[in-house]
């Protein structure tokens, strides 16, 4: 650590944590390679941070090396016809991709605009807005071992994506490099009319258009929209909104099984998902898997996604709630946000999220899990 290393606070959007003892800035895809590498022969711990949108640090910093990803580039690939492969390194801005994407006239990340963060994020939680998740464009990613020390290719399905999970976000350590996307092209010669949206998937944004659902709408169109509703939620990161000093939303929507549903309100949301598949056999060769890459036991159990938004609100927590004394809050505009209302520490935001599980789980018997990276903090 030198006098000269930034906080945390400085390189996160809720703006907490403290100075960690060592800060590396990987400007490029070897130099990441080789700051983690030289991370690891030192036996120190390290952590990867690249737009600082979904941590929440300790105020005591981080004992280790911070590997700050500011990888920058996106290579377009060969692809079938009507169709856009991009290759994009680790620490492309997310949202200056979707922009790049929506000028050209490509479709498929476009619900997923204004989410902030870095690219090399995206897959490890299956980032997801609107009815789109990156699940549908992705192809895979380029990724350092840390068992093998290799540089491999992680297919999405090797990914063992879910609803804001990956078998990254699940423990398989190690870094992506680059991710590989593929779109559609909307942009063709010839073609009448502005470039067209994937089918819009959510019914509060085909009302914010004035679609039905299922519709498509010029791209730039849904671009627009989304980022308006996510600016109405202070989802968007912007220096005049205080309700978006934040790491967005900060529990994801829990997911029960049907009959522990029943047991709720009425007048609780929910989405039935759809059971895995029963009495599915896999061969799996010895020693040929990664021990993380092997799926969960099939239930064949139907389940359901509820709204954590709901729960926190109808156990008694308002937009705007902050306990006393505490530098951090309930967004004013979403309550799914803890924000920092100026001058708050991790331990305020720590206590507030721990508050609002204990209220959750005492009224409905759910326990929230946080959507953020907590880093040297527990719940």
């Amino acid at each position: 650590m030198t006098d000269s290393t930034p906080a945390l606070a400085e390189l996160t959007t809720i703006r907490v944590g403290g100075v960690p003892h060592r800060l590396v800035v990987a400007n490029d895809r070897d130099g990441v390679v080789d700051a983690v590498r030289e991370a690891r022969d030192t036996a120190e711990d390290w952590l990867l941070l690249g737009g600082g949108s979904n941590t929440v640090a300790s105020d005591d910093g981080f004992d280790g090396t911070v590997i700050h990803i500011r990888s920058r580039g996106v290579e377009r690939l060969p692809a079938p016809e009507g169709r856009i492969r991009l290759r994009v390194q680790a620490g492309e801005p997310w949202d200056e991709l979707v922009a790049l994407t929506v000028r050209n006239g490509w479709s498929g990340i476009e619900a997923l605009s204004g989410i902030p963060g870095s690219t090399g994020a995206a897959p490890v939680q299956n980032i997801g807005a609107y009815g789109q998740e990156l699940e549908s464009a992705l192809v895979g990613v380029e990724f350092l071992d840390d068992a093998s020390d290799e540089i491999v290719y992680l297919t999405r399905q090797e990914l063992g994506l879910g609803y804001r999970t990956s078998v990254l976000k699940r423990g398989r350590i190690g870094v992506v490099l680059s991710v590989d996307l593929e779109l559609a092209d909307g942009a063709v010669p010839g073609a009448i009319g502005a470039p067209l949206s994937a089918p819009v998937a959510y019914a509060q944004l085909a009302d914010a258009l004035g679609v039905p659902l299922g519709s498509r709408v010029p791209v730039a169109e849904l671009r627009r929209a989304v980022l308006a509703l996510r600016s109405s939620k202070g989802m968007v990161l912007d220096p005049a909104d205080p309700d978006s000093v934040s790491s967005g939303s900060f529990f994801t929507n829990p997911i029960v099984s049907e009959g522990f549903a029943r047991t709720l309100p009425a007048n609780a949301p929910r989405w039935p998902q759809a059971p895995l598949e029963a009495d599915t056999v896999m061969d799996i060769p010895l020693g040929g898997v990664h021990p993380l890459d092997v799926p969960p036991l099939a239930t064949a159990e139907y389940t359901v996604k509820l709204s954590a938004a709901w729960l926190i609100e109808n156990a008694g927590i308002r937009r705007g709630f902050a306990l006393p004394g505490s530098g951090a809050a309930i967004s004013s505009k979403h309550t799914l946000a803890i924000i920092n209302r100026g001058g708050a520490t991790a331990a305020d935001v720590a206590q507030l999220a721990s508050f609002i599980q204990s209220r959750v789980q005492s009224e409905f018997g759910v326990v929230l899990q946080p959507e953020p990276v907590m880093v040297g903090l527990s719940l």
